[in-house]
């Protein structure tokens, strides 16, 4: 007797996506793994948006783009409000961070990701390119347990009286910034430990949700609102807390802010104020961190690599290793 599963359209097509999304991020990273170490920033994003671009315009949705390519990185856009996909299926926000990591693509050093979010259309903020104070750490604790307008000090403290654990059982991921001199002096006053990363702050908060393989208790310190939107999808799958502020210090960024309907530029976002509804998130390797593998280029021709995507609905985190055979689907000519 035959069996026969039977999955709503709408569970289906969600399916699909999550699949889906891998391609959209394992094309823009193989594109731009061809640059490492060749010390071309804006070729290596240019080689990962035209990837990224040709993909996303092969899904069957109605997609437009929330959060692109920002202006700081004088590079190519992905930009805010393009709409991509087949102009078929359902509406859908879309988040984009190509090569997150320019830098360290550049200078072939760990950590550069290709990645992107997806959800439900209407969901994800509308954030524009400035920079955002972020703060976050993992699963299970209370709510509010840390707070973003309190002392980094002070943080590390409330965190790890909640963890059971002396201060100087917490360590704080921060990015090696002068504008963070006084946030990791005030971190290391109690101490705690700090470590530096140079770039990528979307795999930096990621890192928050899994303490016991990272060692990465918090996140804190200011990075690209843009990057901040795709670690609170993250965060929606994984689990997690996050508290984040746009910074707005000038008429200008008010007024560009308020256009994307930014109305209080003081207000305090948590992760639901970032990324509602149903969210999908996938990150591929470019270069190898410890979060993901960078691609590679065999001798034999296959291209391996290595993404990580997750869906919030589920909580379902998948780590997904290929090996690529046919090797025109890449444009690599």
């Amino acid at each position: 007797m035959s069996t026969h599963i039977s999955v709503p359209p709408q569970a289906l097509l969600e399916r699909i996506l999550t699949l889906e999304i891998v391609r959209v991020t394992e094309r823009a990273a193989v594109s731009s793994a061809r640059l490492r170490g060749h010390g071309n920033e804006k070729a290596a994003d240019q080689a990962a948006v035209d990837a990224m671009r040709r993909e996303l315009n092969k899904l069957p949705i109605e997609g437009t783009i929330v959060i692109g390519e920002g202006e700081r990185d004088e590079a190519p856009m992905l930009f805010i409000g393009e709409k991509v996909g087949m102009n078929a299926g359902p509406q859908v926000d879309i988040a984009v961070d190509p090569l997150e990591g320019t830098t360290l693509c550049a200078k072939n050093m760990p950590g550069s990701i290709a990645t992107m979010a997806m959800a439900d259309g209407g969901t994800l903020l509308h954030a524009p390119d400035v920079y955002m104070q972020k703060l976050a750490i993992g699963p299970g604790y209370a709510k509010g347990v840390v707070e973003l307008d309190a002392t980094p000090a002070e943080n590390v403290r409330r965190l790890a009286k909640a963890k059971g654990v002396q201060p100087d059982g917490i360590t704080v991921l921060v990015l090696d910034r002068p504008r963070h001199a006084s946030i990791i002096e005030s971190v290391r006053s109690t101490g705690a430990a700090v470590r530096l990363i140079t770039d990528g702050d979307v795999a930096g908060v990621i890192h928050c949700a899994d303490p016991d393989n990272t060692g990465v208790d918090m996140y804190l310190g200011t990075g690209g609102a843009p990057e901040g939107v795709l670690a609170a999808v993250a965060l929606r799958c994984i689990g997690g807390q996050m508290q984040c502020r746009l910074i707005l210090d000038s008429a200008e960024k008010i007024e560009r802010a308020a256009k994307m309907g930014v109305n209080d530029p003081k207000m305090i976002y948590g992760i639901e104020d970032m990324a509602r509804g149903d969210c999908l998130f996938a990150a591929t390797g470019v270069t190898t961190g410890s979060l993901l593998s960078g691609v590679k280029f065999r001798k034999d021709g296959v291209i391996e690599t290595e993404t990580v995507v997750m869906r919030s609905v589920t909580g379902t985190v998948r780590y997904i290793k290929a090996e690529h055979r046919e090797l025109a689907k890449f444009h690599l000519d």
